[in-house]
């Protein structure tokens, strides 16, 4: 786990030789993406953490990368929702919550949401949730059962129509 420090400021930063910064900002970006894909912003977020090198190189690197198509938030955002989806089944609330986290643009986040959600659809993610709930947990016997499990599937980030239409085929018990 990264540690949290002081914030490096324009004036702590030292650009003695800018083709040497550009070269190992470069090789740290290329470094990162190796590691995992990151969003645009995550990466300049990651890159500005060094202070031999600042705002223009890091803006210089990301585009270099991005016409290579190391760094595409579009691609990124749609394999990671699909991702999660394969993971285990969450709802759109939380999965755009996962994405926000990522530093993306709100309608690169809607288009892989929608593309995320054509995959797998949220109704086959909520019946996915509840067998594996049901088989863990049993089949809720009570009203308070009734609502742990509508409480879970609302953590789950899905929406509460759906969990209410699913819950209502379950049988309970008063």
């Amino acid at each position: 786990m990264r540690r949290f420090k002081k914030p490096i400021t324009d004036e702590d930063r030292d650009v003695k030789d800018p083709e040497k910064a550009r070269q190992k900002t470069f090789d740290r970006a290329v470094n990162l993406l190796t590691f995992r894909p990151r969003s645009e912003a995550e990466l300049k977020e990651r890159l500005l953490e060094k202070p031999w090198t600042n705002a223009e190189i890091v803006d210089e690197v990301v585009e270099k990368l991005k016409s290579y198509n190391y760094v595409n938030d579009e691609d990124y955002s749609v394999s990671l929702a699909s991702s999660k989806l394969r993971q285990k089944p969450v709802g759109r609330h939380r999965l755009r919550q996962d994405l926000r986290r990522k530093k993306l643009d709100k309608q690169v986040i809607e288009t892989a949401l929608e593309k995320a959600f054509e995959e797998y659809p949220e109704s086959e993610m909520i019946d996915l949730a509840i067998e594996k709930r049901l088989r863990i947990k049993g089949r809720p016997e009570s009203r308070a059962d009734q609502k742990k499990l509508f409480d879970y599937l609302m953590r789950l980030g899905f929406d509460y129509d759906l969990i209410r239409d699913k819950i209502g085929t379950l049988d309970v018990d008063h």
